[in-house]
């Protein structure tokens, strides 16, 4: 499972320098590819497996004002779908997770003080935030005999807000 996250202050394409740009891409598309650039040989070696790419729904659809955090997420997806048609013949399956909005520590500390989770449960259909746990669930279960036959797939963990 590779998961890579950074987001940037929210401000408008031309508002953003390059050197902000290209550190939420670096950090979020260029280290997701470096993880299965290593992963990949040893999944061949093993004649098999399974990789869990974790991305967003900003990876999805856009989230405005947040276009490197967007663009690096709609990569990991274009990514994962390339690599599971490439490595389907090696039994190697790829897939992504993207959760939603999720009730993690860091999100709480940037929402302290704001009604931002107050808002973001009231717009999701299931009313809540994601848990870590549940977005961990999904990624499980991509990787489990269950999804087998599964592969270059973006799952969404949202709550249904994108129904």
């Amino acid at each position: 499972m590779n998961n890579a996250g950074l987001d940037s202050h929210h401000r408008q394409l031309e508002q953003m320098t390059l050197d902000e740009f290209e550190r939420v891409v670096h950090v979020n598309l260029a280290g997701t590819f470096l993880c299965m650039k290593y992963e990949l040989p040893e999944l061949r070696r093993r004649e098999g497996g399974a990789i869990v790419n974790i991305a967003s729904n900003g990876g999805l659809y856009a989230i405005p004002t947040a276009p490197a955090y967007v663009a690096a997420k709609h990569g990991i997806v274009g990514l994962t779908k390339v690599a599971a048609v490439d490595y389907a013949p090696d039994r190697i399956r790829v897939n992504a997770v993207c959760p939603g909005p999720t009730r993690t520590p860091g999100f709480e500390r940037v929402a302290a003080g704001t009604d931002l989770i107050a808002m973001q449960e009231a717009i999701t259909p299931l009313g809540r935030m994601a848990t870590p746990d549940e977005a961990a669930a999904a990624a499980v279960w991509l990787c489990s005999d269950a999804a087998s036959y599964i592969t270059g797939i973006a799952l969404s963990v949202d709550g249904g807000r994108r129904a």
